[in-house]
């Protein structure tokens, strides 16, 4: 009987220690995360700062991405393209300051995704904030770009009860409405509510 009293015990133990590991390993993956993010921002940064100078152009990049290798042989991520695409990173965020923190918050590979994929600035903070919200694995978040969750997340918030008849309100919900889509966002209640479902 005491032997099984520690067995559990320990079982108990273990479990939490194991817990706070994984813990201590998500929080500091975060860390890491928006460092690089902060250091690709800044990268794009000075290239652009630098390119906006008659004296450098397009070949700073190439220069940089041998230079870089060749001084961190061990460390992915400063190729001709990674590099360029750091450069384009910063252009697109540099005059939205609402959501430049929200950037650091998700990987950069997402971040990728959504600078190349999405233009409007709206759509591409949607896209990292329900990223952020949900944990979108890179797959999952381009299915939901090709799918248009945002744009799907747009019709879902209308005017139909003030401005349609019943009979006419039924048959909009119908046209607009995307259960499956709300459901993955966990939008679903909240759009529900706000189309009278």
């Amino acid at each position: 009987m005491t032997k099984r009293l520690i067995s559990d015990e320990y079982a108990t133990v273990l479990a939490e220690i194991k817990e706070r590991v994984r813990s201590a390993q998500y929080a500091a993956l975060r860390a890491v995360n928006k460092e690089l993010v902060g250091l690709y921002w800044d990268i794009g940064r000075i290239i652009a700062e630098r390119q906006a100078n008659a004296e450098h152009g397009a070949a700073i990049v190439e220069r940089l991405a041998a230079d870089l290798q060749a001084e961190f042989p061990g460390i992915a991520g400063y190729s001709r393209r990674n590099i360029f695409q750091m450069r384009e990173f910063f252009l697109a965020y540099r005059d939205f300051p609402k959501v430049q923190p929200l950037v650091a918050q998700i990987g950069w590979t997402h971040n990728a995704i959504v600078f190349q994929r999405c233009k409007d600035p709206l759509e591409r903070e949607f896209y990292i904030r329900m990223t952020k919200k949900f944990g979108w694995t890179k797959n999952v978040l381009i299915h939901q770009i090709e799918s248009q969750s945002y744009q799907s997340t747009l019709l879902g918030q209308t005017n139909f009860d003030r401005a349609l008849t019943p009979k006419l309100r039924a048959q909009a919900k119908l046209a607009v409405k995307d259960e499956y889509t709300f459901d993955f966002l966990e939008l679903g209640e909240q759009q529900r509510a706000r189309v009278g479902t």
